[in-house]
C-alpha cells in the first residue's frame, strides 16, 4: 500500500529531552489517522516534522510520496496544517486574513473573496468578516485559523488539537467540515486530547508516548483488543494516565504557524 504518511524510525531532541524516539505511523489515503498521547508525548513534534517547519535528528517522513526533509518545498504545495495556536495578523480583518492567505498562494482577486466568504459562512463569521481579528474572542479566533487552512483543499491537512478551546456546537461544525474533505479525498491527520472526537473521527489511530508509538489500530479494534468500554479505558490501561485536556503548551512542543 502506498500511504499518504508514513514515518519511520523519526527521532527529535530538544536539548537534553528526547521529544521523538523512534516514532513510527502511517495513514492511508483518504482517511483519519488519530494521534492520542499524554502531554510531552511528541505529538505537535511529529506534527512540525510533517510539516516542514522542523527537521528530525534520524529517520524518515514523507508525504504523499515526498521525502518532507529532501522535499519541503513540494511538500508545502499539497498540505495545510493548523496549531494549536491562531497563526492570524491581528491587524486584520477576519476577511482580509482570508484573502491574503488566498492570495499568497496564488488565487485570484475574485477566487480569494469569493473562497474567503464560504468559509467565513461555514464557520459562523460572517457577521465578524470587517472586524480586526485582534477582537475575536479565542473560539472564534479558532475557528478562523481553522477556515485558514483550508483556503485551498488539500491533500493532507494536519489537525493539531484543533478543537481545543471551541465550545461544543463549533466542535460540532469543525467534524463536520472534516468528513466532508475526506469524503472529498484529502487525507487527515489528528492530534487531539478529546476522546470522544477521535472516536468519533478516526479511521485508525496511534497511541504515542515517550515519543514512540505503543498501539495501533482502528477504534473499535483497541477497544476490543484491550476489552475496554471506551478509549478513555485504553488510554489509562496504555499509559497509566487519564487524558486531561489542556489549551496551553506541552513541555516539549513548539507553536505550530498555519501552513496551506
Amino acid at each position: 500500500m502506498t500511504f499518504a504518511i508514513q514515518v519511520e524510525g523519526l527521532v527529535k531532541t530538544y536539548g537534553d529531552v528526547r521529544a521523538l524516539d523512534g516514532l513510527d505511523l502511517a495513514a492511508r489515503p483518504g482517511t483519519v489517522l488519530g494521534v492520542l498521547g499524554p502531554n510531552g508525548a511528541g505529538k505537535t513534534t511529529s506534527v512540525r516534522i510533517l510539516a516542514t517547519l522542523a527537521q528530525a535528528d534520524a529517520g524518515r517522513a514523507t508525504v504523499c510520496g515526498l521525502d518532507v526533509a529532501r522535499e519541503p518545498r513540494r511538500v508545502r504545495e499539497v498540505i495545510s496544517v493548523t496549531g494549536q495556536f491562531a497563526g492570524l495578523d491581528d491587524q486584520l480583518s477576519g476577511k482580509e486574513n482570508l484573502v491574503f492567505i488566498a492570495r499568497l498562494l496564488g488565487a485570484s482577486r475574485k477566487q480569494a473573496r469569493d473562497r474567503a466568504d464560504e468559509l467565513l459562512e461555514r464557520f459562523e463569521l460572517t457577521d465578524a468578516a470587517s472586524r480586526a481579528a485582534e477582537t475575536f474572542s479565542g473560539g472564534m479566533r479558532r475557528r478562523l485559523d481553522l477556515a485558514a487552512s483550508l483556503m485551498r483543499t488539500p491533500q493532507v491537512l494536519f489537525l493539531d488539537e484543533p478543537t481545543n478551546g471551541l465550545d461544543p456546537a463549533s466542535r460540532n461544525q469543525l467534524w463536520e467540515v472534516v468528513g466532508e474533505l475526506v469524503d472529498a479525498g484529502t487525507t487527515v491527520l489528528l492530534t487531539t486530547q478529546y476522546l470522544e472526537e477521535a472516536d468519533r473521527l478516526a479511521d485508525d489511530l496511534v497511541i504515542i508516548d515517550g515519543g514512540r508509538s505503543i498501539a495501533t489500530g482502528s477504534p473499535s479494534e483497541l477497544k476490543r483488543s484491550m476489552g475496554a468500554a471506551d478509549l478513555d479505558e485504553v488510554f489509562l490501561s496504555l499509559t497509566g494516565r487519564s487524558v486531561t485536556v489542556d489549551t496551553g503548551k506541552s513541555e516539549d512542543d513548539n507553536e505550530l504557524e498555519t501552513v496551506g
